[in-house]
């Protein structure tokens, strides 16, 4: 395919992903980061971000189905994933992880397993999106061009 029109492709889904609320200022910075020196830096930090989250995820899924559900140890978990969601500007993941918590505080379990549904559904739609993104920029590499810049 042409180089030109994986980069236009790379640019309507970068700028979607900002406009839909799925990242945030953040993962700019994160972008801003990477160079000839390391121009694999954004995938490997996402990628250690989706291995850690999905550690967390099967925790949380582990935590809400015992007997006696540790609201504190739930709690404990989502602020984690809110806290790495946010350091990559993964911004719908974030805000979801915000009354996730608020239902740990009550002791709410029925709101707990409604929100970390929701968790799951936004992590999924991250992780989909992410991994075309940066399948389009591994294309454009491949092709001979380099990321546009934003």
């Amino acid at each position: 395919m042409d180089v030109g029109k994986l980069q236009r492709q790379w640019v309507d889904l970068t700028s979607a992903l900002f406009r839909e609320g799925f990242l945030d200022g953040q993962f700019t910075q994160l972008q801003q980061l990477q160079d000839e020196n390391n121009p694999d830096f954004v995938v490997e930090v996402v990628t250690l971000f989706f291995d850690d989250s999905e550690r967390l995820l099967n925790d949380l899924c582990n935590a809400l189905n015992h007997q006696l559900v540790d609201f504190k140890k739930v709690d404990a978990f989502v602020h984690q994933l809110k806290g790495s969601s946010a350091s990559i500007g993964a911004h719908r993941l974030t805000n979801v992880c915000i009354p996730f918590r608020g239902c740990c505080e009550q002791r709410n379990l029925e709101g707990c397993l409604r929100c970390f549904q929701q968790v799951k559904q936004e992590y999924s739609l991250l992780k989909n999106k992410l991994q075309g993104l940066f399948g389009l920029e591994r294309q454009i590499v491949a092709g001979g061009g380099s990321l546009p810049m934003m």
